[in-house]
């Protein structure tokens, strides 16, 4: 069976502190906010989008793109992958003085500011903590 491909964006968001959001995906998994782009999005109107649904930060800055990657989405109950679908991901760097967070989506129930050195290890999927780890070099200490 060949998966289903579909294009998602998110984002790394610092705070004023330089810590890192990061969010709980249907109570079972760890990553960076990020989701799909809706028709008639671009990439990166979609990541402030699920910026938004996924912490409540709105006020966003942006800085840069940080490139993509691929992989399956997280299998059911955040163990393993289901690979029904493959997932094309652009990351983009944002910057907000927002510090309070409150996700507006039910499936994202919480939202952490998180030290740069302590991401990785929070994050579930492999290929968001590889991803996450090339790009670690291009984000402000």
């Amino acid at each position: 069976m060949n998966p289903r491909k579909t294009a998602c964006a998110g984002g790394v968001v610092l705070n004023t502190r330089n810590d890192i959001l990061v969010v709980n995906q249907r109570g079972n998994a760890w990553s960076l906010p990020k989701g799909h782009i809706d028709p008639g999005e671009d990439a990166r109107t979609a990541a402030e989008r699920e910026i938004y649904e996924e912490s409540g930060v709105s006020r966003l800055t942006f800085i840069k793109p940080l490139g993509g990657y691929e992989r399956f989405r997280i299998g059911k109950g955040g163990i393993g992958e289901d690979r029904s679908e493959l997932k094309h991901i652009e990351i983009f760097l944002f910057r907000t003085d927002e510090e309070e967070l409150s996700p507006k989506d039910e499936l994202n129930p919480e939202a952490r500011w998180v030290a740069k050195d302590k991401v990785a290890s929070l994050l579930t999927h492999p290929k968001d903590k590889e991803f996450f780890q090339k790009i670690l070099f291009e984000i402000p200490s």
